[in-house]
């Protein structure tokens, strides 16, 4: 590892599990993860925060471990959104080039995606990301990139994601309390997309659905580009909910029992085969729940979802041109036999998608379905540092001088820590390094206005 390295955080406030992640980028650009963190969530439905104030406890928690973990202090992280108030509008830019006989260049395409700025919004709105589709020079179509080429007139198809101002301004109040800074909200299958998918899939087409808690988000990717995105509101969650009604369960037992037993397809669950549920009550009878019928209770809210994607499919005009088909991730895409349901209600090749694909160093932590926004935002994050090299502070830090002996070398062995530390300088008063560490994060994450970053 480099002695100065550049890192990137990224939080996935997500409806049952609030993530958060550093990263390291190497010189042959693989992103390895060196601190994973995660919590439950709270104050969160359907992946729209509701109560920063909650919510702000729960990210603090994070980062507090996180930072304690890696050993570093950050106050920028990269963020990811969702809801179902997310949209996806469409727009066309386009100008008379001063001169013709000159190439077009990067800053007229540029000066397009400014333009795509001034796009009329409902009240309430704000945009999240504009997304070039093609480009047209006076009569070509369907152009992936215009520099270099000559013509009168440059026009461009956008896609722009919009949100609600209400639901972002939660977002922003939910990390502002926790001393922190949103570098940049992105949209979190955008995010997804980064982590598992192959650059193949997003050329020849491919359809990916992260099913999470709250949400389940659709992005349809043709030509390396998002050309359509939708978000049903209902992901596993609804899955737990209607097993706990059916089987007369509490919230808990429901969940355990769908990740202990549940499977998405009734053809594949065993025959003549029951779960015997004790009773924690005294006189209470024991619950026997057939593990078919379980089956059933899955596969009919899993027939739903999907019959909300192929309703998206047909509707973004894309439908033809999915030559990989299905990727399936998000903590929805552990339920087993998934996979086959999703084949035999598409009729299309279908694969589960798992972040450690693209990442470097030991990813066994966060290779899982669940985790692949996380590691998403962190390659969005570091995508954001190259595109803004020259007007972002890159968070740098000397790996080797919390550990290198410069005037003198001491140990000191933590009662909560069986690592032995060496420390860089004779610590004052007899105080540990982990000590001087721990005071200066409550110091950071003081509530205190004044104190605030």
């Amino acid at each position: 590892m480099d002695n100065k390295s550049n890192y990137v955080a990224a939080i996935d406030v997500g409806t049952t599990k609030i993530v958060s992640l550093l990263g390291i980028r190497h010189e042959n650009k693989k992103v390895e993860v060196i601190g994973f963190t995660r919590s439950d969530s709270k104050g969160i439905r359907r992946g729209e925060v509701l109560n920063p104030e909650e919510v702000s406890k729960v990210i603090r928690n994070v980062i507090v471990e996180l930072q304690k973990q890696a050993g570093i202090i950050f106050s920028e992280v990269f963020v990811g959104i969702a809801g179902e108030h997310i949209r996806m509008v469409k727009d066309r830019k386009g100008f008379n080039r001063s001169t013709y006989e000159e190439s077009i260049t990067a800053a007229e395409v540029e000066q397009l995606k400014s333009e795509a700025k001034n796009i009329a919004l409902e009240e309430g709105k704000k945009i999240l990301h504009i997304l070039p589709q093609s480009y047209v020079v006076d009569n070509e179509m369907d152009i992936c990139s215009p520099i270099g080429m000559f013509g009168r007139r440059l026009e461009a198809n956008f896609n722009i994601i919009v949100a609600n101002i209400d639901s972002i301004k939660r977002i922003e109040k939910s990390f502002s309390m926790s001393n922190l800074h949103i570098k940049e909200l992105i949209l979190e299958p955008l995010a997804s997309a980064e982590a598992v998918l192959h650059e193949e899939e997003r050329e020849a087409g491919v359809v990916l659905i992260d099913i999470g808690g709250g949400t389940t988000d659709i992005a349809i990717f043709y030509d390396k580009k998002l050309r359509h995105s939708a978000v049903f509101p209902y992901g596993g969650n609804v899955i737990t909910k209607d097993i706990k009604e059916a089987c007369g369960l509490n919230e808990q037992q429901a969940e355990d029992l769908k990740v202990q037993f549940g499977v998405a397809l009734v053809d594949a669950a065993e025959d003549n085969k029951d779960i015997v549920i004790p009773a924690k009550i005294r006189g209470r009878e024991p619950k026997e729940i057939s593990i078919r019928n379980l089956a059933s209770i899955i596969q009919a809210r899993m027939d739903e979802i999907i019959e909300g994607v192929m309703f998206e499919i047909v509707n973004s005009g894309y439908a033809d041109k999915l030559g990989y088909g299905i990727v399936i991730t998000g903590g929805g895409a552990k339920l087993r036999h998934i996979e086959q349901l999703f084949r035999f209600q598409t009729g299309m090749d279908v694969r589960t998608g798992y972040p450690g694909e693209h990442l470097t160093g030991k990813p066994d932590n966060v290779n899982d379905p669940c985790y692949a926004t996380g590691v998403g935002l962190l390659i969005k994050g570091f995508e954001y540092v190259d595109e803004h090299l020259d007007e972002m502070r890159l968070m740098e830090y000397d790996s080797d001088a919390f550990y290198k002996k410069k005037e003198r070398t001491e140990t000191y062995n933590d009662d909560d820590d069986d690592d032995t530390i060496e420390q860089t300088k004779k610590p004052r008063s007899g105080t540990s390094i982990f000590k001087r560490f721990q005071k200066k994060m409550n110091e950071y994450f003081a509530e205190e206005p004044e104190h605030r970053m």
